[in-house]
């Protein structure tokens, strides 16, 4: 009998520290997510990148848990043209210039990068890659993923897979602001 109880707090407890890691809502984007875990993977810096202070972009792509973007990055400078990718979709054109690249090219099947990347259903239909270059100068945060709670009720894990923040800002069309170029065509993807 002593046996049987030990178990039984030796399961209460366990099941009260995983209560408290991560309480996932059963709402949309947003909503009471907390991690107290540290975020998962490492920053991967690539040749040709130098790391500088700016708070204000650092702050444009670290998200809270549950809300997507970074969970721990830093800023870079870069010093030479790095090549990045981005998967996108068609029916919005105004998206294939967005923020969030990647310095790997995608791999498939669809469903997995989704949650390497916890890009939502919603989101994009991540059908087309577009494949440029970082300009020189330009400022971009690198780091692992966020976890995200998406509206459609789908929510992914944090992911060790690096992002690239990218402040691209194509907004108002006749102030374009970008900071990749030299951009090959477009391909269909996966």
């Amino acid at each position: 009998m002593k046996n049987k109880w030990s178990l039984l707090i030796c399961v209460i407890c366990v099941a009260g520290m995983l209560a408290g890691c991560a309480q996932f809502p059963s709402g949309g984007r947003g909503g009471p997510l907390t991690e107290t875990a540290a975020c998962t993977g490492s920053i991967n810096v690539p040749y040709g990148l130098v790391e500088v202070t700016d708070d204000s972009l650092l702050k444009q792509a670290v998200y809270p848990a549950g809300q997507g973007g970074l969970c721990d990055a830093k800023v870079f400078k870069v010093q030479q043209p790095l090549t990045v990718y981005r998967v996108w979709d068609d029916a919005n054109q105004n998206s294939q210039y967005g923020r969030w690249w990647s310095f790997n090219p995608p791999a498939g099947p669809v469903n997995a990068y989704r949650t390497e990347n916890a890009i939502c259903p919603e989101f994009s239909a991540l059908n087309r890659v577009k494949q440029c270059r970082l300009k020189v100068g330009a400022e971009i945060v690198i780091g692992p993923g966020q976890s995200m709670v998406c509206k459609s009720n789908v929510a992914y894990p944090q992911s060790a897979v690096n992002q690239v923040f990218v402040p691209n800002d194509t907004r108002d069309p006749s102030h374009v602001k970008l900071a990749v170029d030299d951009c090959l065509a477009d391909a269909t993807w996966p």
